[in-house]
């Protein structure tokens, strides 16, 4: 037996645990020309030095602008990508040693994926039944042909849609519809552990809604533990316990949601919730987000944040801020360290 059978015991009451997490992608035009043109070699810092802890049966929702490293964290999780430094620690176990290892379908089963793109992320050429019944017999659940088209058919009235839909191709169903079949395909393993993409961005609102409310349903039902990356803050407040707010690769703020969303502490997640529009404030001019995000391949030195800050000092310009515990929340800022905010 594996040992993914037998984790060792998870004395805290996290069951996700990312340790100091990072990605480095080498960018860097090809040797050659490197070599005659003298330059040296160009790294991205996706992501660097992420760290949070994930309770059962919770949603830690991660949020930021675009190319904040979102996405790159939840490729770490599942094991697309290899950590650069850090680690992942799944109910006591070391997820990435296993993704390597001789328990990867043990860990792969137990921790799933929604991708963004219903459109994308569904093969054309297969029937619903095959799509979802594909996790089924490659982890050897299910072999008999009579019991996997139950299956797929429970798992289909699971996300609200009809067992007749298992002889339908993927574009004979609409967005929001494919990504439900996305949802019904990634539960297949029944895993512990969802980590879920952008999952409602390509959808129409009110289909965002409808896709939201299943999820949440199929959490109270089953205990899932989801990640939860968006850019919609709006969503994240419907569905998260837990924001995790990321800028050029690093959280500068985590806290539970009604903290982050009453009392903002980092001034990015100020500006961030300041351009989010309100019933009360209507016909009044919002906030927008100011200014660019810089370079990742140049980013300024101190806080990444700093050319944009509105409370920024000598000291923000010169020292990367440390994600500290203050006042409940973790942050990294000097102004709130300080007390200047």
């Amino acid at each position: 037996m594996s040992s993914a059978a037998n984790p060792t015991p998870n004395t805290s009451k996290a069951l996700v645990q990312a340790h100091d997490l990072a990605k480095t992608f080498d960018v860097s035009a090809p040797w050659l020309n490197r070599v005659l043109e003298g330059k040296p070699r160009t790294l991205l810092h996706a992501v660097d030095g992420v760290s949070f802890e994930i309770e059962k049966g919770k949603t830690l929702a991660l949020v930021g602008e675009s190319g904040c490293g979102k996405s790159t964290v939840a490729r770490l999780l599942v094991g697309l990508y290899d950590p650069t430094r850090g680690g992942l620690t799944f109910d006591g176990q070391d997820a990435h040693a296993a993704f390597k290892g001789s328990d990867a379908k043990a860990m792969r089963r137990r921790i799933q994926m929604i991708f963004q793109d219903p459109y994308a992320s569904l093969n054309p050429r297969w029937l619903v039944e095959d799509i979802i019944g594909e996790p089924l017999k490659e982890h050897g659940l299910i072999t008999d042909k009579a019991a996997l088209k139950q299956r797929v058919g429970e798992l289909l009235q699971s996300v609200g849609l009809s067992p007749l839909d298992m002889v339908k191709y993927p574009h004979q169903f609409s967005g929001g519809q494919r990504q439900r079949i996305s949802i019904a395909r990634a539960l297949a393993t029944e895993p512990e552990f969802l980590v879920c993409d952008e999952p409602t961005s390509a959808l129409d609102v009110s289909v965002q809604a409808q896709v939201l409310n299943i999820m949440k349903d199929l959490q109270r039902q089953r205990q899932l533990t989801y990640l939860f990356i968006s850019h919609n803050l709006a969503v994240v407040r419907h569905v998260s316990d837990q924001v995790g707010v990321m800028y050029l690769g690093r959280l500068v703020e985590l806290a539970d949601k009604h903290t982050l969303f009453d009392t903002p502490r980092h001034p990015y997640t100020r500006m961030l919730l300041d351009a989010i529009p309100k019933m009360h404030d209507t016909g009044k001019a919002r906030t927008p987000v100011q200014g660019e995000v810089p370079n990742p391949l140049n980013p300024p030195p101190g806080c990444a944040f700093n050319p944009r800050c509105p409370h920024v000092n000598d000291r923000c310009r010169t020292e990367r801020p440390k994600l500290l515990s203050i006042g409940g929340i973790r942050i990294a800022c000097h102004a709130v360290e300080e007390g200047r905010i």
